[in-house]
């Protein structure tokens, strides 16, 4: 009997289980995105759903064979990634010029970096927007993606073309979102009032003076011009050739019937929101694992002193050989030891202390309990990782959002930000040395840490619990609000304006009364005194 029970208990389950399997398209971003994307993946694989990844002939990171994922092949952007390093290389030399610029030409440092970002993102989305046409003219291919009857897309919105793939084929969506192709997300469908919610690279917090106030407003008019020059030329006329002149483009990209969101209120700001966001920050997050041998030894022999991790991302494995040169310097001063991923020139000034890796298992180290001090370009699965495992930051901000990552983490006393255009050995060692030795950072990030891991639900089952209750219901449209409107209609300005023109109306009605009836009273007046 109890086998019995056993084997139907088994088969009970095993049923549940198909039930409530998906079939779900993943149509993600390459490169450091799909570090957390994968993560979702290997963990809806495991629940069961049968997992499809569109991905580049020339993809950087997503094979075209998993046990997790089916993969379909699509034309890839044509060599994206060389381009990619230039972009990044000539970046870091604007950036590098202001070490001896005056005020004018740090200005115009500023805006020659803005150009080129303005001039890269526009040719990358280019190639997006042609990606999708080349889909979406492939009746093979469309009909393949129809016949296998999806229960939702999966996408990062830093790209369009999972959100126009997912109208073509009238499926519910999911965003793993923090940026999109317009800009940080809860811009884009929260209420954002300017007072006190910083926008995107003003690094400043919700406590802002008024010159900062300004600086916010205007910062926002130029940031969302610039975010609309370089994605609408580029997938409105998308929008156009497939679903009508008449469709409102920006809908595409608001209309996710959930947003996973990589972020929360322990380090971001406390602000407005939407019932449909879903706030996973540190998903990818996990306790340590052991250390390889070899470098477990040499964190060891760091003894009470601890060591330092420096890593500048996948991205950026190497810098101008100057600037390595007074890091290294710096570093060599320290009783700590250092762990660091460089690839570059081996520096004159290297300490026996540091040790030089083409990579390192971020993760492990972190959760180490010798470690003392991360050194990081601000990424921000990287400053994730670093607040669950309670390590404070010394940030060299290098792009992106990486100075607004930095920028939240010191203003909750967990990091010292080095301007990498004025970083010599002297500014590095004074900005390790207040990490280190200063207690305050050490308490305040493990706080921040300790709050992260206080929740009633781990951020990676929320993640998916809301991805299969999509599934489940086939959207949730309920938890949409009806925000996607003009700023006029948004504002009340067209109420504001009819409800002053009725007051102005009631009171020249008034008026009027009010002469019509003394000029009766005058006329009155005039006669009895004839």
């Amino acid at each position: 009997m109890k086998v019995h029970h056993l084997s139907s208990f088994s088969l009970l389950w095993i049923q549940l289980t198909v039930a409530f399997a998906g079939k779900i398209l993943v149509f993600p971003l390459d490169g450091s995105h799909w570090v957390n994307m994968k993560i979702l993946i290997e963990e809806l694989h495991s629940k069961g759903h049968e997992i499809t990844v569109i991905r580049e002939a020339d993809s950087w990171y997503i094979s075209e064979k998993s046990p997790l994922f089916t993969s379909v092949t699509i034309p890839g952007l044509g060599g994206f990634e060389e381009n990619f390093d230039t972009f990044l290389s000539e970046q870091l030399e604007v950036r590098l010029q202001r070490r001896q610029a005056s005020l004018w030409s740090q200005f115009w440092n500023g805006i020659q970096m803005r150009q080129l970002v303005v001039g890269q993102f526009t040719q990358f989305h280019k190639k997006v927007s042609e990606i999708v046409i080349q889909m979406f003219e492939d009746e093979s291919l469309m009909q393949s993606l129809r016949n296998a009857k999806y229960d939702l897309v999966l996408t990062d919105p830093g790209i369009g073309a999972g959100a126009l793939l997912a109208r073509r084929l009238e499926l519910p969506l999911v965003f793993n979102v923090r940026w999109t192709i317009q800009g940080e997300a809860h811009f884009l469908i929260a209420p954002s009032p300017l007072s006190y919610i910083p926008f995107t690279s003003t690094e400043l917090t919700d406590r802002m003076t008024f010159p900062q106030r300004i600086k916010n407003v205007v910062a926002y008019f130029v940031g969302m011009y610039g975010l609309s020059t370089i994605s609408e030329p580029n997938y409105k006329p998308v929008v156009r050739k497939y679903f009508g002149p008449d469709v409102d483009y920006s809908t595409f990209f608001l209309d996710a019937d959930i947003w996973l969101m990589r972020n929360d209120f322990i380090f971001e700001f406390p602000r407005p929101t939407m019932p449909n966001i879903v706030y996973i920050s540190g998903f990818q997050c996990k306790p340590s694992k052991p250390l390889p041998v070899d470098l477990e030894d040499f964190v060891q022999s760091s003894e009470d002193h601890g060591v330092i991790i420096m890593t500048l991302g996948t991205l950026v494995a190497k810098l101008p050989l100057e600037i390595s040169e007074e890091i290294a310097a710096a570093f060599a001063q320290l009783p700590q030891k250092v762990i660091w991923r460089y690839t570059g020139q081996r520096p004159t000034t290297l300490g026996n202390n540091t040790l030089l890796v083409d990579w390192l298992p971020q993760k492990d180290l972190l959760g180490h309990p010798k470690t003392r001090a991360f050194v990081t370009h601000g990424g921000t699965n990287g400053v994730q990782e670093a607040i669950y495992h309670g390590v404070p930051v010394v940030g060299l901000p290098l792009f992106f959002d990486q100075p607004d990552n930095l920028s939240r983490l010191r203003a909750k006393g967990a990091a010292v930000i080095v301007d990498i255009a004025m970083l010599d050995r002297h500014i590095f060692l004074e900005a390790l040395a207040t990490v280190l030795y200063n207690s305050t950072y050490w308490e305040n990030m493990k706080k921040l840490s300790r709050l992260q891991r206080d929740q009633p639900v781990k951020p990676l089952d929320l993640a998916v619990f809301w991805i299969e209750y999509v599934i489940r219901h086939k959207g949730a449209r309920h938890l949409q609000t009806q925000s996607q409107m003009s700023w006029i209609v948004y504002n009340s300005v067209d109420v504001l304006a009819a409800l002053f023109a009725a007051v102005l109306l009631l009171v020249f009605t008034c008026i009027s009364v009010v002469k019509c009836i003394w000029k009766i009273l005058s006329t009155g007046r005039k006669v009895k005194s004839q």
